[in-house]
């Protein structure tokens, strides 16, 4: 059995979005790789020997996708086992760019499955498959595959940081959420209970954007931000000056995308000026590893997204007063994923689109 093969199986085995099922399959392949009795398999799994073999037979014939739930009670839609793996990996991953889609719905899947393999499935049969898997990709971020060539260092090294800080050290979470709306409803939002055929829209005024700076104490949960007119070199080097200052006289370890604006001449001169201050940048396309974006998530739902703001003061204001309200009670978000759980799950999911893809081409 190969590395790759290995890291497929340890990912189902501890994956949190994986069935117990599905995990208890792949034990008995792990186990059967180790040199185990099928009889010994059987007690430690808790099933029938010929449990055994049938998932032995279907892994040595389909690889990760045999051990798979197959459809069952789904009337006479038929799905073939490699297009029901290929929407699996699909919603563990983020659509591609070409779809403009930000995640996965049901009908989007059921779509994208007809144009890209020919074969019809509906949206009745994809949320069935997410509910047997316990995914739901419209509810949490889906996990985007990275073309950075230097995406396993990047991710070992940010990981580090945050379960393993250095002693003494700060660990700051830097971005920009841009392009805030600040927007004066004249209309409330219809609530999501209306019937399907009522229209959900809003009136609103739109008085300007401003762009939100904030820098995330990975250690304590404390948020320092700024909202500027302008994003650009020079705004991020002024902010990043105050978000450092608090915390002179230690080593500053700050975790950010590589933009240009976090990259100009400007910024790479202050640095080299300031050498306790050390940029970790995250994997290109993988925001989802940088801490600040889950904080940006939470003030979007519970400040911003549904509130009314008759200028661009009131929502700057309004960003400010949260912001403030959050320091007052904030806690660390804890991270526990392992940089080789992450890995593992990253080739789980590159392992079998390359499959998929290998035998579509076949």
């Amino acid at each position: 059995m190969t590395a790759g093969e290995w890291a497929e199986l340890r990912a189902l085995v501890s994956g949190r979005d994986v069935s117990a099922a599905v995990a208890t399959r792949a034990r008995i392949v792990v186990w059967w790789a180790e040199g185990r009795r099928k009889k010994e398999i059987a007690a430690l799994a808790g099933v029938s020997r010929p449990t055994v073999d049938l998932w032995l037979s279907r892994y040595d014939a389909d690889g990760v996708a045999g051990l798979l739930d197959r459809g069952r009670g789904a009337g006479r839609e038929q799905v073939p086992a490699s297009v029901r793996a290929r929407i699996l990996a699909l919603t563990r991953t983020s659509p591609p760019a070409a779809t403009g889609l930000s995640h996965w719905s049901s009908r989007q899947m059921a779509a994208f499955i007809h144009r890209s393999e020919g074969v019809y499935v509906s949206h009745h049969y994809v949320a069935k498959l997410w509910r047997d898997n316990d995914l739901s990709p419209h509810r949490q971020g889906t996990f985007k595959l990275s073309k950075d060539p230097e995406f396993a260092e990047k991710v070992t090294d940010i990981v580090g940081l945050y379960l393993d800080p250095p002693g003494g050290a700060v660990v700051l979470s830097v971005d920009e959420k841009t392009q805030v709306q600040a927007l004066d409803r004249t209309q409330p939002l219809l609530p999501i209970s209306f019937a399907a055929t009522e229209k959900r829209t809003h009136d609103y005024v739109r008085h300007g954007t401003t762009n939100l700076f904030a820098a995330l104490n990975v250690t304590t949960g404390q948020v320092y931000g700024e909202c500027r007119p302008t994003r650009d070199g020079k705004s991020f080097l002024a902010f990043l000056k105050k978000a450092v200052k608090p915390h002179r006289g230690k080593d500053i370890h700050v975790v950010l995308d590589n933009l240009s604006t976090h990259t100009t001449p400007d910024v790479q001169a202050w640095l080299e000026k300031n050498p306790h201050v050390t940029f970790h940048f995250t994997p290109v396309g993988s925001s989802w590893i940088n801490q600040i974006e889950t904080w940006f998530g939470i003030i979007t739902r519970q400040a911003i997204r549904r509130g009314t703001f008759g200028s661009i003061k009131v929502l700057i204001s309004q960003i400010r007063a949260y912001i403030e309200h959050w320091n007052t009670n904030s806690e660390p978000f804890t991270w526990t994923a392992t940089a080789d759980e992450i890995l593992a799950k990253v080739q789980l999911v590159q392992t079998n689109i390359k499959k998929l893809v290998d035998n579509n081409a076949k």
